[in-house]
């Protein structure tokens, strides 16, 4: 039952933004440069915003496991933070690329 009822509201979710869809009056050339920039900014935001959140995740996850890495072998504790350092740096340029990706989808044409 408890699937059904995410099955039900998520139709009813997708129901519900196809009649703001359905609610644009005819003329759309004329009004297409406006939509298409809000679209960008909001796919810009949602994309980075995607980006950052799954990445703070994953240095999170890093972080834990390089400390126990070192609570378990504290002889090897340098190895393991200079591992979880240059963890670290990759997953935030990953970061700083999305960012780049997202201000060249945002940047006005």
């Amino acid at each position: 039952m408890s699937k059904f009822k995410y099955v039900v509201f998520a139709v009813l979710a997708i129901a519900m933004m196809t009649i703001v869809a359905a609610a644009q009056p005819g003329e759309g050339a004329a009004d297409n440069a406006s939509t298409v920039s809000a679209a960008r900014a909001i796919a810009g935001g949602i994309g980075f915003g995607l980006a950052a959140g799954l990445a703070a995740i994953g240095q999170g996850l890093v972080g834990s496991r390089a400390a126990e890495g070192a609570a378990r072998n504290p002889g090897a504790a340098s190895q393991v933070q200079t591992l979880m350092i240059i963890a670290l740096a990759l997953i935030e340029s990953l970061v700083l690329f999305a960012l780049l990706i997202a201000f060249t989808v945002v940047k006005p044409s």
